[in-house]
């Protein structure tokens, strides 16, 4: 009788214990804090045949492979593990090979991809046209474009960010970049 009064008193002392807490609940993950400098560009200038504003916080890293592709850049952005990378390419009398090249990169990501958002580029003061993939999703890159004035020059650009996809902790980087991509693609000017 005593050990069942025991057990009793036992039990009833756990319950006062745990039922005096508050209910826990599990925290949803968190990620990191993220930081992103004022807007400010600069505009790049060189012996390559177009020019464009760039943030001041990217790095102009030129792809100089035996001169083989001279006009062909990176920007590096090292606090955010991101690059754009820029090709040049002179037009003769290839245009539609260039741009389906592009469009076919870009939709080699519907594998990954929720959707896929084509924006028109049309900026005739300066010659500019194209347009510009917004990809959505866990995917290796999530924006790509081609810009042409029509007849003589080509170039095209993809943002890329050295982690693991996770679009839900890549949107705020994503959403910051797309507005530098669209900088870019706004200040282009053909020499």
């Amino acid at each position: 009788m005593r050990y069942k009064l025991f057990l009793i008193a036992a039990g009833v002392l756990v319950i006062l214990i745990y039922s005096c807490k508050p209910d826990y609940t599990p925290k949803p993950r968190g990620y990191f804090r993220i930081d992103f400098p004022e807007k400010e560009y600069r505009r790049f200038i060189s012996d390559c045949p177009y020019t464009f504003e760039y943030p001041v916080y990217g790095e102009i890293e030129r792809v100089d492979d035996n001169t083989s592709h001279p006009c062909w850049l990176n920007i590096i952005f090292p606090g955010f593990k991101g690059k754009i990378y820029l090709t040049y390419k002179r037009v003769e009398q290839n245009l539609p090979e260039y741009t389906e090249d592009i469009r076919t990169i870009a939709y080699k990501h519907l594998v990954k991809a929720d959707d896929i958002i084509e924006k028109r580029i049309i900026y005739p003061e300066h010659d500019v046209y194209g347009i510009l993939y917004n990809i959505k999703g866990n995917t290796a890159s999530s924006l790509n474009f081609y810009v042409t004035d029509s007849i003589t020059h080509f170039l095209s650009g993809s943002l890329y960010f050295e982690v693991k996809p996770n679009a839900d902790s890549l949107a705020p980087v994503i959403n910051y970049f797309t507005e530098d991509v669209n900088h870019l693609i706004k200040t282009i000017e053909w020499n």
